[in-house]
């Protein structure tokens, strides 16, 4: 985490309206509604929008695996050290297919020993993209196993997640009671 303490202070119960509860959606009514989404739903409108293109890259309209989708955005957040979002997907990423030790080499990256060729690309291709912003034409050689829309979606889901990441560490959103913070990612 970067931060200790938030810049922007996340709604707490008193602030949560009808209105507010009605704009955060009726999974919330399910679940414990997360830091990440108490902070950014101080800008509701930014906030609805942001919901729908979130909802989009974590459906399955995305036409990456949620696998790689969770092994894309977990290299992601560790890239860019968003402690939240790491802990936040290591959970999804887990439940989505990686296993322990996949997760734990996601943050030795692409050269690590044991990724198969086609998690390797999805690898470089994140880090090219958190890098540089661009795919290097060797990188994207390596992807050709993938369509169109899944290249398309890898890039979409890198960007969504580097939006996040830089949202998170900004404002100083902080760790929910049931996560633990990466060691990896202690400044």
């Amino acid at each position: 985490m970067r931060m200790n303490t938030p810049r922007v202070t996340p709604l707490n119960e008193q602030e949560l309206t009808p209105e507010m509860l009605d704009l955060l959606g009726p999974r919330f009514s399910r679940i414990p509604l997360l830091n990440i989404f108490r902070t950014l739903a101080r800008a509701p409108k930014a906030y609805k929008r942001f919901m729908v293109w979130g909802g989009y890259i974590l459906s399955d309209a995305n036409a990456l695996s949620p696998r790689d989708r969770e092994l894309v955005i977990l290299r992601t957040g560790f890239n860019w050290q968003s402690g939240y979002e790491w802990a936040q997907h290591v959970r999804i990423g887990l439940d989505c297919g990686l296993t322990e030790q996949e997760i734990s080499r996601i943050k030795q990256g692409p050269e690590a020993e044991g990724w198969s060729e086609g998690d390797q690309a999805l690898l470089w291709a994140t880090d090219d993209l958190t890098r540089d912003a661009f795919i290097s034409d060797e990188h994207w050689h390596r992807l050709s196993a993938l369509s169109e829309k899944q290249r398309m979606d890898l890039v979409m889901t890198v960007a969504q997640y580097t939006q996040v990441s830089m949202m998170l560490n900004t404002f100083g959103v902080q760790l929910d009671e049931d996560l633990t913070l990466d060691p990896d990612l202690c400044p």
